[in-house]
């Protein structure tokens, strides 16, 4: 009889809980614990950025899903991990103590790391359905008003796909609104070149972003750090391909979306041998933690090191498929172990991306995710736009039934004509 827990209720947290029950024994115990009621799908908050969603259409209430299932949960919160205990404490001061342990907890939006930064400050963020929701409040107002816009990624952020998603969701609504031609559009980005992605390009994406970046008439900034934000002006230091200051630019905006630098959640934060400096959690070819062998880590808190260094720091992105590999890896990773057997499973750390585009949409195929690729491709088109939209309904429709099978493996490669993914 044993007790796996999961750590957090996400794009990861969720299937993890779904494969594991589905695995586990009718006397073992599945616990989700989460610091929060709801299950939010963050690839649509673009939309919910501009009102092409409300709120409520990417939210699921998880306690009735999770009891029907037959899932413990709790949306307590977790306030410290206790490896050496086997224990996670949570909010209110209890405990749960556990056999095995999944860390699925995304990653902490460190906004207080650049000053000026972040909702509560001068620029929204579409990493949270609530923040998205404030901005797109923002943005009816802005409208009213227009003026200059900024969109990018600060440094220290590891998912980039969002930021242009936005700047081109932005691009898109103007238009329908007709006051695109009042709208100045810059986008400033830590990567080194447009369409780098923390991925060091996927096909020619560099040639594609900017020429559709070009073609919408949306200038760039890249190896780009915010100084500091204050009310309608960010502060930008350009760097060089060595990271030494090349020029400052003072960019007026009236509105302005950054991606923020992540790290670890606080729950980890400090745990030597758990995570790294910046508090991502360190696991093997196995999805397991070196030190804390009934430890996993899955999804965007877990640690990879890019390929090679860039001027300006950049993070790794964990994509959905990926993800997905890596919730099935460690379930049955977790089920061998409770058999008495070893963990031998290896999740594909293959990058599949949907970026919508306002009307059309790139796809990017990574096999593996880091260079040299088996696979290396990028398209773009009208389908892509759909495709992502098909997703979004499967992915919710998955949540809302329990089901613990791969959404991409069973639509999204299929959709893009992929039977077969192997490294």
């Amino acid at each position: 009889m044993a007790h796996i827990a999961v750590l957090g209720a996400g794009v990861g947290g969720i299937p993890m809980a779904y494969e594991m029950k589905a695995m586990a024994g009718n006397e073992d115990t599945v616990t989700l614990i989460s610091n929060c009621s709801y299950f939010q799908f963050v690839p649509s908050n673009p939309w919910v950025a501009v009102k092409w969603r409300k709120p409520e259409e990417v939210k699921i209430e998880l306690a009735p899903i999770m009891k029907k299932q037959g899932i413990e949960f709790t949306d307590v919160g977790a306030k410290k991990v206790h490896p050496e205990k086997n224990q996670v404490e949570l909010n209110d001061g209890s405990t749960i103590d556990y056999d095995y342990l999944v860390i699925a907890t995304g990653p902490q939006l460190a906004f207080d790391e650049i000053e000026g930064l972040g909702p509560e400050a001068y620029t929204s963020s579409v990493c949270h359905v609530d923040h998205a929701a404030t901005s797109a409040e923002q943005w009816e107002k802005f409208c009213d008003d227009p003026g200059p816009v900024l969109v990018g990624a600060v440094q220290g952020a590891s998912c980039f796909g969002p930021a242009y998603e936005t700047a081109f969701i932005f691009d898109s609504d103007l238009r329908k609104r007709k006051i695109r031609d009042q709208v100045p559009m810059t986008y400033v980005t830590s990567e080194p070149y447009i369409g780098h992605m923390g991925l060091d390009g996927v096909g020619d994406s560099k040639g594609l972003m900017e020429s559709a970046l070009r073609d919408k008439s949306i200038n760039w900034i890249t190896n780009a750090k915010i100084d500091k934000v204050e009310e309608g002006v960010a502060h930008v230091i350009e760097c060089d391909d060595e990271g030494n200051e090349k020029k400052r630019h003072e960019l007026p905006f009236k509105h302005a979306m950054f991606l923020p630098p992540f790290k670890g959640v606080e729950a980890v934060m400090g745990l030597d041998g758990l995570v790294n400096p910046r508090g991502f959690v360190i696991v093997d070819k196995h999805q397991r933690n070196p030190k804390y062998q009934n430890v996993f880590g899955i999804g965007v808190c877990i640690a990879i090191a890019p390929d090679k260094p860039t001027p300006v720091p950049t993070g790794v992105p964990k994509t959905g498929y990926m993800i997905e590999s890596m919730v099935t890896a460690t379930a049955h990773n977790i089920k061998s172990l409770m058999d008495g057997d070893e963990a031998v499973e290896e999740a594909t750390w293959n990058a599949i991306c949907l970026a919508d585009m306002g009307d059309k949409g790139i796809a990017m195929v990574a096999m593996p995710q880091i260079p040299p690729r088996n696979v290396n491709w990028v398209k773009h088109g009208r389908w892509v736009h759909y495709a992502k939209i098909i997703f979004e309904k499967y992915f919710m429709r998955k949540i809302r039934k329990g089901q613990s099978e791969p959404v991409y493996e069973k639509y999204v490669l299929k959709a893009l004509g992929i039977t077969k993914l192997k490294n």
